[in-house]
């Protein structure tokens, strides 16, 4: 872990050359020598400004700032006076006269001012709600993540403490507003991440596969979201990676599960970091006993290398690559007889990934960001005597390009993606039997346009259109997105937005029947946020209508006959979420609440019913507390879900059973600290410390017993409580870090 923050660099102002005048008898010819302008644009707390286009008035000369707010360009126009023009939806747009000549100009430091028809450009940390797509999300930082008792330092593991989202212990993976699991996509950086949960079994929970540290903050929307973001029925996490490393340093973690060690060189204008990583349940297992009967204990070794890199003035190209092994083998409970010593089921996935992004400023206000991710995912797992083994691979491109000095009034965005995928599935009954190989080749590609508006004072919109084909559907869609957002005071807002959204069907879907159509929804959704200081209120209410559902025969899921486009459903709800980090001194919490009324019949539902991944009231809160003299913060979360649906084939109907509520109370305590010198971070979790019993579901024998009913046994975590310690020593940390300061 680590909680310096970039420094931000500032420029030295250097006062502007004055022009000579010259005697009125002479004629003065200007020179046409370049001139390089360079400078830095704020907002009106000093804050830098990323993406601000600078240029001279009249002429196509300037440039976008980078992410400290910096910009630099050549240009060309004769010597004398010029104006040059600063402008950023949101902020009014400002005009500054500039002396031109040869050599270069360094400006004094431009801040710009937020416009009156600006709406709550509020980005407020774990529950902030805007007007356009980011500024209606959830935007969690680094530490909010690592700090939220619970989560030990998983993404989804945070999210899951913020309104819209059911916990599901059994997978470890997000569930948003009466959506499956599938129907929420991870974007890094602007590309679609295929894999983004580790390798698993059933009824274990899966982790994230990225560190919340590689990136600037997580944006997590669950409803909607721009026509930038396809393929996602429900919900969408975006992940902004960081720009050049801070400083040089080595970092050193010793964990209660394992270790890690990375290694960050910065130099001027790049900065590399590489890392290792390796985890090992077994110690901890031997101490702390377990539920599931583990012959192998979790392993995973894995490494990554970031590379970023500045590119003229205001150039980025970023490279991520990561690899990952993990191995595992257990005995799980199980209800028919024959597995009386449990169901043995074995692990072994091997996942690579590498993404490569490039964002630049071009000519006339625009600016253009591109990228390409590739993705490997080897995924063997041995339930009793069979195998089965996905190979999966894919290949995503994107190019976007923006404007937004297209206007003072709005802005336009416009991008083309592609996307490539060969999925093998190779199924062996036992070791000495013909494999049976199922395969999806897909292609598929989009585009969109989109545009954020100022249309008067107190009104913005964002309007954008998003169309994809799939060739191996052979289906092509149009998916409109508005949005709209009215100042109701000048600490309030009111914004509402529409938008249909589709996906393709899932591979496990598509592998056996490709005579399939675009899954889709339509979300409908309103929202009051008042903010005041570092206090948010936030209330959405939402209406989402699902149509062509995948659905099939669960007495012959391989019989592609049985595949249509049959299902529907709905999910209607209230999201509220408060946030206060002023009230009470050193101290942050925040109260979220999440009601969901959905039924729908989809995948292998014989008719509509609720779903079993869902809660109808979730309520969350979260609490951390600095206290100064012992340097250390200390955090709770307490979650509560209401019974979930599961299908008790004891009983008549369908997902007619109810599981006990779901309740669970986390603590956590964050030290800081020198050892040796170097900064440290004692780290101290432990989940579910009163030891709940939670049930996530029921295993039921594939025969009846004696007495006519079929047997069941509980699906529950491997153990009631987990415990984790680590201490984390950032070595040769140039930046200090006040101890006495609470971590933000």
């Amino acid at each position: 872990m680590k909680t310096a923050l970039l420094s931000l660099l500032l420029l030295s102002a250097a006062p502007a050359a004055q022009a000579q005048t010259a005697p009125a008898a002479e004629t003065h010819q200007p020179t046409a020598s370049p001139t390089q302008l360079s400078g830095v644009v704020r907002d009106a707390d000093g804050q830098p400004l990323p993406g601000v286009n600078v240029f001279l008035k009249t002429t196509f000369d300037g440039a976008s700032t980078d992410s400290l707010g910096r910009f630099a360009f050549r240009t060309d126009h004769p010597a004398g006076p010029a104006v040059l023009v600063a402008t950023f939806i949101g902020y009014e747009p400002l005009e500054l006269p500039v002396t031109l000549g040869p050599g270069p100009i360094a400006l004094p430091s431009i801040k710009l001012k937020a416009s009156r028809a600006a709406l709550g450009d509020v980005v407020v940390t774990a529950g902030a709600f805007e007007a356009s797509d980011e500024k209606r999300a959830a935007v969690l930082k680094p530490l909010d993540i690592v700090t939220t008792a619970g989560a030990l330092g998983d993404i989804a593991g945070a999210l899951n403490a913020l309104p819209g989202t059911t916990r599901n212990g059994e997978t470890g993976q997000l569930f948003v507003r009466g959506g499956a699991a599938s129907e929420t996509k991870t974007y890094l950086d602007g590309l679609p991440v295929q894999t983004p949960y580790a390798g698993s079994v059933p009824n274990v929970a899966a982790r994230g596969r990225f560190s919340p540290f590689l990136f600037k903050g997580t944006v997590f929307s669950t409803g909607g979201y721009s026509a930038e973001y396809g393929q996602a029925l429900s919900a969408v996490v975006a992940l902004n990676s960081t720009d050049l490393a801070p400083e040089t340093q080595t970092s050193l973690s010793l964990m209660s599960v394992g270790g890690s060690l990375a290694r960050t060189q910065r130099w001027a204008r790049t900065s590399v970091a590489v890392s290792a990583d390796y985890s090992n349940l077994a110690p901890y297992f031997n101490l702390v006993p377990q539920t599931f009967g583990w012959e192998k204990a979790p392993q995973a070794l894995g490494g990554s290398l970031k590379l970023a890199h500045q590119v003229g003035e205001a150039g980025m190209l970023k490279v991520y690559g990561t690899y990952s092994r993990q191995r595992l083998a257990l005995r799980q409970p199980d209800a028919n007889p024959e597995y009386s010593a449990g169901h043995p089921v074995a692990l072994a996935d091997d996942n690579a990934y590498l993404n490569a992004t490039y964002r630049a400023p071009l000519a006339g206000g625009w600016s253009l960001n591109t990228g390409l991710a590739l993705t490997q995912d080897d995924n063997l797992v041995r339930p009793d005597a069979q195998s089965v083994r996905d190979l999966d691979r894919s290949a995503v491109a994107r190019l976007v390009l923006t404007n937004d000095s297209a206007s003072t009034w709005f802005n336009l965005k416009m991008g083309l993606e592609g996307y490539a995928q060969r999925y093998r599935q190779q199924y062996q009954a036992a070791p000495d039997a013909t494999p049976l190989t199922l395969a999806v080749d897909e292609q598929r590609t989009a585009a969109f346009a989109e545009s954020e508006l100022v249309l008067s004072r107190k009104l913005a919109g964002r309007v954008g259109l998003r169309g994809e084909y799939s060739a191996l559907l052979g289906r092509f869609n149009a998916a409109p997105r508005l949005g709209l957002a009215y100042k109701t005071g000048p600490n309030s807002q009111l914004s509402a937005a529409w938008g249909t959204f589709y996906q393709t069907p899932t591979t496990d879907l598509l592998r056996i029947s490709h005579a399939l159509q675009f899954e889709r929804a339509t979300h409908y959704l309103l929202t009051y946020q008042h903010q005041v200081q570092e206090r948010t209120l936030r209330a959405e209410i939402y209406q989402k209508n699902y149509a062509q559902l995948t659905t099939f025969d669960a007495a012959q899921p391989y019989n592609p006959t049985t595949y249509q486009n049959a299902g529907s459903g709905y999910a209607r709800g209230l999201d509220v979420m408060f946030r206060d980090r002023t009230t009470f001194k050193k101290a942050d919490y925040w109260v979220s609440y999440g009601f969901v009324d959905t039924r729908r019949q989809f995948r292998d539902y014989p008719t509509t019913a609720v779903p079993t991944f869902v809660a109808r009231h979730n309520l969350s809160v979260v609490g951390k507390y600095w206290v100064q003299p012992l340097h250390t913060q200390f955090g709770f979360t307490y979650a509560y879900g209401s019974p979930r649906r599961y299908n008790d084939p004891n009983l008549p109907g369908y997902n007619q059973g109810r599981l006990p509520s779901y309740q669970d109370l986390s603590f956590n305590a964050s030290y800081l600290t020198h050892w040796f010198g170097q900064f440290t971070i004692v780290y101290v979790s432990a989940s579910n410390v009163l030891g709940r019993s939670n049930v996530y579901g029921y295993n039921f024998a594939s025969q009846p017993d004696a007495s006519g009913q079929l047997r069941s046994v509980a699906i529950t975590p491997g153990a009631p409580r987990m415990l984790f310690v680590g201490v984390f020593i950032s070595i040769n940390k140039t930046t200090k870090v006040d101890l006495n300061e609470r971590p933000d």
